[in-house]
């Protein structure tokens, strides 16, 4: 084992966050994919910690039942009163048996920009400098709100870290704050907790108090500063949930540039931490791409697109589409205005185009579905072509069905396919049909009322009107003028 592997890694996520003025808790609020909490797991995780536990509190039965389903191995603490950072570390220790042997790292559970390279460089220095406790700082622009970190004058070793509401005027003046993330030695931090006091503003007990206790008592408290402030930010509200989401963006956009991806507007691209690149993929401007979304090698999607669970083949083209558990295959087309609903899948060098929308669909190699049209619950075959304004009327109003369609048919426009129906190999079907009955390979099948013209109707029904005086002109005019 790696001596800078911790033994535990202690996610704080008990508080409330009144501030986000939701009745969601705090932490489980979503960015790019990921809840805060969610956010500091994966940082944490990629210290691979021997044990990994969350302290809860507030709502907690909803933050429990997140983590369950993120993360399911997970061990939580309840901090049934929130009596302070000091306090909710001790009820992790008791969760864990009160007696950690080993490296304790503790990070706050609303920080999502955190990374776990800077974990990793904290928990690597802590290791190196047998330190009692090493303090992740940052020098920041304004420090109003935060702990500072108080140094002495000789050596710059941190002697203390106080809040901002016991912070005196010449304190207050510091930039280096406190990030809110320790590395402990789990015997040391064991000790020292059971003489935190609290004896402060808030009459709770401070974590940051430790660094002080331990300090007295001879062991060496150190600091690592980290490279990018913005990393610690914790998320109060929803203007600071809306900063975040914009960094963290532009973090994950940078890293698909960086790697073959050409993202044309950064700035109205929106990205999960989830979706997934291969090089020379394409995205235009306005695009969304959410969940486990894949754009494979010279894949094109966008303007104005959101994808969320889709895969969208080598080649592709996507365009004006909302697409949601869906796969384009290479070189297929898509839009523009297309709804791909859960459970369509597209072939090679199909299309489906203005207006379409697909549920439950799966569309063969070179068919085409250019217009107006509604493909539910459907199997098509290769190379046929759907007629524009067909509609796929698959639900009887208590049971959905399924339709058919062969390999190089031909379907009219509107026409309809009440399911369960199949059209066999090489069939066509006339325009206007409804489709009731399966149609042989290779038929034609006309299903509609035959034509009847009424002549006169519009003058003796409707005399004087412009329809009947335009009528009565063309009735003059000798046949080929006009």
């Amino acid at each position: 084992m790696s001596s800078s592997r911790p033994a535990a890694v202690v996610v704080l996520a008990a508080g409330e966050g009144t501030r986000m003025k939701s009745a969601t808790p705090k932490v489980l609020h979503d960015i790019c994919g990921r809840s805060l909490v969610g956010h500091v797991l994966a940082a944490a995780s990629e210290l691979a910690p021997e044990s990994l536990i969350v302290v809860v509190g507030h709502a907690r039965e909803k933050v429990v039942g997140h983590l369950a389903e993120i993360d399911p191995d997970v061990r939580t603490a309840v901090q049934a009163e929130q009596n302070g950072t000091g306090h909710a570390v001790r009820m992790a220790l008791e969760e864990l048996g009160g007696d950690v042997d080993g490296t304790v790292v503790v990070v706050c559970g609303d920080t999502p920009l955190l990374t776990g390279e800077t974990l990793l460089t904290l928990a690597s220095a802590h290791s190196a400098d047998g330190n009692a406790v090493t303090v992740l700082t940052a020098e920041v622009p304004d420090a109003t709100g935060y702990g500072r970190i108080v140094r002495d004058g000789a050596g710059g070793a941190v002697t203390a870290i106080v809040e901002h509401k016991d912070a005196s005027d010449s304190q207050r003046a510091i930039r280096e704050i406190n990030s809110g993330v320790f590395a402990f030695d789990g015997r040391l931090l064991a000790d020292a907790l059971g003489k935190v006091r609290t004896d402060n503003s808030q009459g709770e007990e401070y974590l940051t108090d430790v660094l002080g206790i331990l300090r007295e008592a001879g062991h060496r408290v150190g600091a690592a500063v980290a490279a990018d402030h913005r990393e610690i930010a914790g998320i109060n509200n929803r203007v600071q949930l809306a900063e975040a989401r914009r960094i963290l963006n532009d973090r994950l956009l940078t890293r698909a540039m960086l790697a073959g991806v050409s993202v044309l507007d950064p700035a109205t691209t929106w990205v999960d931490v989830t979706v997934t690149f291969e090089q020379d993929a394409i995205v235009h401007p306005g695009t969304q791409l959410q969940g486990a979304t894949h754009l494979a090698e010279g894949a094109e999607v966008g303007p104005n697109c959101r994808l969320k669970d889709t895969r969208v083949g080598a080649g592709a083209r996507v365009d004006n589409t909302v697409a949601d558990t869906a796969e384009v295959g290479p070189q297929a087309k898509v839009g523009p205005f297309a709804y791909l609903r859960p459970g369509t899948r597209i072939g090679l060098k199909a299309k489906v185009g203005t207006y379409v929308e697909t549920k439950n669909a799966t569309i063969g190699e070179g068919t085409k579905i250019p217009h107006l049209s509604y493909v539910g619950d459907a199997t098509i075959g290769e190379y046929s072509n759907i007629g524009a304004a067909s509609v796929f009327v698959n639900y009887d109003g208590q049971d959905k069905h399924h339709t058919t369609i062969g390999s190089h048919c031909r379907t009219g426009s509107d026409n309809m396919f009440v399911a369960p129906v199949t059209i066999g190999d090489g069939a066509y079907t006339a325009a206007g049909s409804v489709i009731t009955k399966d149609v042989p390979p290779g038929s034609l099948a006309v299903a509609r009322g035959q034509q009847r013209n009424i002549e006169g109707w519009v003058a003796r029904k409707r005399p004087g009107s412009a329809a009947a005086k335009a009528a009565e002109t063309a009735s003059r005019e000798p046949e080929g003028e006009g």
